[in-house]
């Protein structure tokens, strides 16, 4: 019983933590409706590739020595907030860009793809927030009593959670619908992506902690 309660501790921190918004969460949203399903999914794919990278290494022991360094940390969380702020200024050129032109050739698709899958990797392994989530996450489940099981499941477990998460915004924003309404506000859209990068790549830049 003592274990469920664990488990559905784990779970629900992990599902807060990934659905609440954030710059994956915004970049999906917007790949979604401007280049459509399977680019989103393609950068879902590398958001859910550096998400289970994490939770290997935590499962290894890795964060946990990782996270009692700070210089690495400031180094990471730098690094981090220089690829977001490189985002934002992507973003912010496309906001003033009157072009509607969004769709990719379909000689380019396959390139298209695996830099979208590389970003989603890069996006969440620049991230500090994500290693310590899996600490926390680690610290909880790792007792000297851990069944063998424990592991997997929280493992697999919150690799589900992901995936439903990440590749559900892709689905759910990549529709005709939503298509149709990104046309409408595309300069918009890029505008408030081009902030929540900015803003959470200065975050990471400027954070001493």
């Amino acid at each position: 019983m003592a274990l469920s309660h664990e488990l559905i501790l784990i779970y629900t921190t992990y599902f807060v933590a990934t659905a609440s918004p954030g710059p994956s969460n915004m970049a999906i949203m917007g790949t979604a409706m401007k280049k459509g399903r399977g680019a989103a999914l393609a950068l879902a794919g590398g958001v859910i590739g550096g998400s289970m990278l994490w939770a290997m290494l935590a499962a290894c022991g890795v964060l946990t020595v990782l996270a009692t360094f700070a210089q690495l940390l400031i180094v990471l969380k730098i690094g981090g907030g220089l690829y977001l702020l490189w985002l934002a200024f992507k973003s912010g050129k496309s906001a003033l860009c009157r072009s509607g032109a969004t769709e990719f050739e379909a000689s380019d698709e396959r390139v298209v793809y695996g830099k979208l899958f590389r970003q989603g990797i890069f996006m969440h392994v620049g991230n500090p927030k994500a290693i310590l989530t899996w600490v926390a996450i680690m610290s909880v489940a790792l007792k000297p009593d851990l069944a063998a099981s424990t592991l997997p499941m929280i493992i697999f477990g919150c690799a589900a959670i992901c995936v439903v998460v990440f590749c559900g915004y892709a689905l759910l924003f990549s529709t005709a619908v939503m298509g149709a309404f990104y046309r409408r506000i595309r300069r918009g859209l890029d505008a408030l992506l081009a902030c929540c990068f900015a803003f959470a790549g200065l975050k990471l830049v400027l954070s001493r902690s």
